[in-house]
Formats: structure tokens, sequence, C-alpha cells
């Protein structure tokens, strides 16, 4: 809204110059959803503590866990909004980035919002079934495929098509400012980018038509993992947030560099053009986690349930698809690639020893990974700080890597 005042109704106000830039933008939506969940978010905690929204804790046989019996969920609320008024305020809302990513947003949030009431507010512990929260995930992994198959807005510009004046000179008629285009990037190789066709043409030539579809499962697959993934993530308090938050702030760094056609040129990466308006975006999300971590920091006063979570793992996923870094998440989202393969290691090994001796084994004392850290005895805090230090560094390796090649 003020970006659009500013730019189209009022642009002689004196300061108005200021919304040209993205850093002023991207500083003033981190400022203004870390204050809004700084403020706002007590007050909604207390409004979810009279409507008697807290978790029922499922006795896990962990130290202080039925302490957080009662303690209000639902607070992934205060996340969405806390990113949505800014978004509002400072995006350029016509980006076709940033529209869908808010309906990223809203979309994640409702599933998540409709998992959580089934279970607080009419007490069925299985919540939303599983079926419905993948059916919601696919649908959405559909939509953000299809429209970055078709879109004209969605463009990139690759190394071979460089900005320099003797690249245009040679070019002449062929140059082309951006082109559509399924590639990618793969982290920590010199020739990095990679076209999803390329799958289909090993197999066979022929069915190189058929990758726009190979594409769209793909963008299911990565929403629907780290989705869920973070959700495994937030079993602690402050666990998922404080992770999701380095993430989402080395996504920013990276959107920048993406949408800045003479950084990404010098650092030889791919130019996407518009994906700037992404950072601003994201610089709301990082200030609304920061601010719901204020709340949600050891002890918690309040948990995001899978309001918060899902809606979390699904926009990191779509960010790193929009600025073509999707297969740098194992790296940069290594925390939630633990924690999801501990659970898959942990069920697969049971299942497996008790089909073949009769009684389940495990490989860790308890999955997610987090909880097996508890039952050595660790304290929460130093599980979540330590996880926080790991996030860091695989957060500087990601971005180390845009040399590294």
């Amino acid at each position: 809204m003020l970006y659009y005042f500013f730019q189209h109704i009022w642009p002689d106000f004196p300061g108005a110059g200021l919304f040209n830039y993205l850093s002023f933008r991207a500083g003033m939506s981190f400022i203004t959803a870390l204050f809004f969940s700084l403020l706002a978010g007590k007050k909604i905690i207390q409004k979810l503590r009279q409507m008697q929204i807290g978790e029922t804790v499922r006795d896990l046989g962990l130290e202080g866990q039925k302490t957080k019996e009662g303690t209000p969920t639902m607070g992934g609320i205060i996340i969405i909004l806390a990113t949505l008024i800014p978004v509002l305020l400072f995006n350029d809302l016509s980006n076709i980035y940033i529209q869908l990513l808010l309906i990223t947003l809203l979309w994640m949030g409702l599933i998540g919002f409709t998992d959580d009431y089934i279970k607080v507010i009419k007490k069925d512990k299985e919540g939303l079934a599983g079926k419905f929260k993948i059916l919601g995930q696919v649908i959405l992994g559909i939509v953000i495929g299809a429209i970055m198959l078709v879109n004209q807005d969605i463009t990139i510009r690759t190394k071979d098509f460089a900005t320099q004046p003797q690249i245009h000179k040679k070019l002449g008629e062929n140059f082309k400012p951006a082109e559509k285009s399924l590639k990618t990037t793969i982290p920590l190789i010199k020739n990095n980018e990679f076209n999803y066709e390329s799958i289909l043409e090993i197999i066979n030539s022929k069915w190189v038509k058929y990758t726009g579809i190979l594409f769209i499962i793909i963008v299911i697959f990565i929403i629907t993992a780290v989705s869920n993934a973070a959700n495994l993530t937030d079993g602690i308090d402050g666990l998922a947030a404080g992770t999701s938050a380095i993430i989402i702030l080395a996504l920013a760094l990276l959107a920048w560099i993406s949408g800045n056609i003479l950084v990404s040129d010098y650092l030889n990466i791919m130019y996407i053009p518009s994906i700037g308006e992404v950072s601003v975006f994201i610089s709301a999300f990082a200030g609304a986690l920061i601010g719901f971590l204020w709340f949600n920091a050891y002890p918690a006063q309040v948990f995001m349930g899978d309001t918060g979570s899902l809606t979390i793992g699904a926009i990191i996923a779509v960010v790193a698809l929009f600025i073509r870094k999707e297969l740098l998440l194992p790296i940069l989202a290594g925390i939630f690639v633990i924690e999801n393969t501990s659970v898959i290691i942990q069920r697969f090994w049971f299942k497996y020893t008790k089909r073949k001796y009769g009684t389940g084994r495990r490989v860790f004392l308890m999955s997610p990974i987090h909880h097996h850290f508890q039952k050595l005895g660790w304290h929460e805090n130093k599980i979540v700080v330590r996880f926080w230090i790991i996030g860091i560094i695989l957060a500087a390796i990601s971005i180390i890597s845009l040399k590294t090649r």
C-alpha cells in the first residue's frame, strides 16, 4: 500500500524515493514484522489462553514435558499476521513472485490452522487427516509449478545472456535480456547450470516434451518434503523458529543477489528479473519469526503449531524454487534434512528388525533426533543452541558456495 502510494499517487512526497530501494523496503519490512509480532504477540497469546487453546502433551517420558501442558498453540497466527502486514505495506503486489508467496502463506496457514483447530478445539488428537495435508501440499505444488511454467514474467538470464557490452555486440539481434527456462543451479560445482529436461533426454529424447510434468512433480516433492520436515523440527521450544529464521535470512541474501544484475554477473550466477522483490517478503517473514521466537524461546509461552510449521516449510521451499536454488536445500536446510532422515531411519529399521527378529529395534533412543538428545539428558536449551550453530554453519556454506565452484 505504501509502496503503491508513494510510487504512483504521491511520488513527490519528501522521502518517497526511498521506496525505490529494495534495501530500504526490506529493512522496513523486517522492523515492522518484528515489532508487530512483539507488540501484538502478547495479546494474541492472551486471547488464545482465554479461549483455552492449549496444547495437550502426549507423554513421551521426557523431562519437563508435563510443564508444557496447556501452553497455547496456534502461535503460527502471529507469524502469518506479522508477515502479511509489512508485505501489504512495502511490497510491489503486482510482482508475480509476491502473489505466489502470499498464496503459499495463506493456503498453508489455512491447512495448518485447520489441523490445530481440530486438535485443540474439537479435542481430536489426530487432527486433520494426513491425506488431506498431503492433498493441500500437492495442490499448492501444482499451482506453483504450473504458473512457473506458463507465466511470462517468470524468466531467467544465465551466464550466456551476460550484461557486458561486448556480449551484446557479439550476440547482436540474437541477444535476449531473459528467457523462459527450467534451468536451475547445482551447488559447489563449476558449470552449475542444470536443465530438468536433461533427465528425460538421458532416458529417451522423445520424452523431453513432458519436462513440464516432471518439473511440477519435482515442485510438489520439494514443497511437501520441506513443509513436513519443518513440521517435524517443531518439537522443542525455539528449535523450528530459530532454525527457520537462519534459513530465511540466507535465502533473503540469495534472492537479493539473484535479482541484482551487477552482483549476479560478478558472481557469475543466474540473474532472475524481478526476483529481488522477494527479499522484501522474506525480510518480513524473518522479522516475524524472530519476534515469535521472543515468546517461543524456552520456556515457551506459545507453540507455533502446524499453523506455523507447515507454512514455514512451504515458504522456504517456494522461495528456493523461485531463486533456482532448490538443489541447495539439502545443505541450507540441513537441520530439516537431519530431523526428517532420523524419523525415516528409525521407522525403517524398526519395521525391518520386527519382521526379521520378531521385535522392533531402534537406532535412536527417540526420533526426531532432537528427542534422542533429550533422552541422553541434554537440556532443551543446549540442543536448540547447538542446532542453531549447525544451522548458521550450513547457511554460511550455502552462501560461500556461490564462489566455491
